[in-house]
């Protein structure tokens, strides 16, 4: 009886293993982990390390736009290099004056656009390589299917969240999306986060934004991140709010309609 309980409960924590990418059922050897495991850390450490530092292909996913008939401009923030966006993040919330010259130049005047889609690095180059061409593509052909007016794609270099508000701003923007490399964990260093906000501005607080996380495989799959993020843009529409009030916007409208 005592083997069998020993081999169920072994069974049920490994299948546990086909569930999560979190470190689970690693098994011990001796007062340790075994050396498998003490190896594939080291490498996901290795590759959370190499996604924060290094830096994206800009060029790459500029071709990769091209190839969806979307036109991108590059801008970059204050922080002058890697290590002083780390450093400050306060800099990596400001667009450079150049960078506010250029977006200056594109405006459709007052009206601007509906949308404006910003791919940003983030912590992760990683998630933008891998994940951002692919996800733009999925927004690109939902929203105009909406009858959403596109700003050229944004491409930030050394970006924070809030990098939108003034990207944004400076289109005359009604939306921004911004999809930002997160912060990669040892589970994956590829993840990628959408922040919608609506009527961006310089003074935007965080608790106006909207947030879809952990796009890429073995996360959200971008279909169904697209998806989330076109619901939110069309909401934000029909209720003039982004944020944490958004749900109850939502639930009023449909109680008054």
């Amino acid at each position: 009886m005592a083997n069998s309980v020993i081999n169920a409960r072994a069974i049920g924590i490994a299948d546990l293993k086909d569930m999560t990418d979190a470190r689970v059922a690693l098994g011990r050897f001796g007062a340790g982990a075994p050396t498998k495991a003490a190896q594939a850390f080291l490498l996901d450490h290795a590759r959370a390390r190499e996604a924060v530092w290094s830096s994206v292909d800009q060029e790459g996913l500029q071709r990769q736009l091209l190839d969806l008939q979307l036109d991108a401009v590059v801008v970059e923030s204050l922080a002058g290099d890697r290590s002083q966006y780390v450093r400050r993040p306060d800099l990596g919330r400001k667009l450079s004056a150049t960078s506010l010259a250029q977006l200056d130049a594109i405006r459709h005047g007052d009206d601007g656009f509906d949308v404006v889609i910003i791919v940003a690095d983030g912590l992760s180059a990683s998630a933008v390589d891998i994940n951002a061409a692919a996800v733009v593509g999925a927004l690109a052909d939902r929203l105009r299917r909406h009858g959403f007016s596109l700003a050229p794609v944004v491409i930030a270099s050394q970006a924070r969240v809030a990098l939108s508000d003034p990207i944004g701003e400076a289109l005359a923007a009604k939306t921004a999306i911004m999809l930002i490399g997160e912060r990669p964990g040892l589970s994956a260093a590829d993840s990628l986060g959408a922040y919608v906000t609506y009527s961006p501005r310089s003074d935007t607080p965080d608790s106006r934004r909207n947030c879809v996380s952990n796009i890429r495989e073995g996360g959200l799959p971008i279909a169904a991140a697209a998806d989330q993020i076109i619901e939110l843009v069309i909401a934000m529409r029909m209720t003039g709010i982004s944020g944490v009030g958004l749900k109850d916007a939502v639930a009023k409208l449909e109680v008054t309609a």
